[in-house]
């Protein structure tokens, strides 16, 4: 390639990122001013996690063989990490509302890039995902939790935690735009309930019928629950689990870069060929 070719293949590369990176603001701050406009859903969104440590943490952790201040130790990350899963939910209600509404049609007749859209949105989930799990572990400091692995590894833990929201979004965001019925993704998401009850979130598996318990160290939440219990210090991988549980850091790592691979090209080409 000469160098008037490399140099034009280069200016259009910045021009293309540059669009790309105006007109997803302009998506995320549409994003933003719809969530500030429905704070009763943000407050039950943000405290359900918290009541859930609570009730599960009081009522619950008794029966367990990791009871009291223990089990809620246990407790949090799973929460956390079932909070992370709930991209895949929030990610599909969105866009099949707007699909269903109309609001895709519109973006799509306005020059803008086609990636903008569900980039967006997902950014606009991830920045109120991020705010919202400061809440909860403020609660779990006040019942007993604590960071015990120092402050790199608690930065890592948050950046597992966000990752994997922000992979589960564009799968929902994918569901969604399939979907293009709020009513049906509103029922299918509330089915989503069920996937951190098949992993390590809320239990250990080592306790799991021999089926059972593969099902739950091969779901990625497992995965995440366990790195974010690792780098946070509170819990020691298995080491006769499943690959991805055993090695929970670096399974949570290739289930999130995973799903981003399959899902971002499959998202942003349903969103631009959804009008055909």
């Amino acid at each position: 390639m000469s160098t008037a070719a490399h140099d034009v293949a280069y200016d259009e590369g910045a021009r293309r990122a540059s669009t790309l990176a105006y007109d997803s603001g302009a998506v995320l701050g549409r994003h933003l001013r719809r969530i500030r406009r429905a704070p009763g859903v943000v407050l039950l969104t943000q405290t359900m996690p918290i009541n859930m440590l609570l009730f599960f943490g009081y009522v619950f952790g008794s029966a367990l063989a990791t009871p009291g201040r223990e089990y809620r130790a246990f407790l949090l990350p799973g929460l956390l990490a079932a909070t992370a899963a709930g991209g895949l939910m929030t990610g599909m209600f969105q866009a099949s509302q707007d699909a269903q509404r109309g609001v895709m049609d519109r973006f799509r007749t306005l020059p803008m890039s086609r990636a903008a859209v569900p980039l967006g949105q997902t950014a606009a989930d991830l920045l109120t995902t991020a705010a919202g799990i400061v809440p909860l572990m403020l609660v779990g400091l006040a019942v007993g939790w604590r960071l015990e692995g120092g402050v790199p590894a608690a930065l890592g833990a948050f950046g597992v935690l966000l990752l994997f929201r922000f992979a589960t979004a564009w799968v929902g965001t994918y569901l969604g735009l399939v979907l293009r019925n709020e009513e049906v993704a509103g029922q299918l998401g509330a089915v989503t309930f069920v996937l951190p009850l098949l992993s390590s979130a809320y239990i250990p598996t080592e306790g799991l019928p021999g089926w059972l318990r593969t099902v739950a160290e091969w779901n990625p939440i497992s995965a995440i629950a366990g790195a974010v219990r690792d780098l946070f210090g509170n819990a020691v991988p298995a080491a006769d689990a499943a690959w991805p549980t055993a090695h929970p850091v670096a399974g949570s790592l290739l289930w999130s870069l995973a799903l981003l691979v399959v899902f971002v090209p499959l998202t942003v080409r349903r969103y631009a060929n959804s009008g055909e």
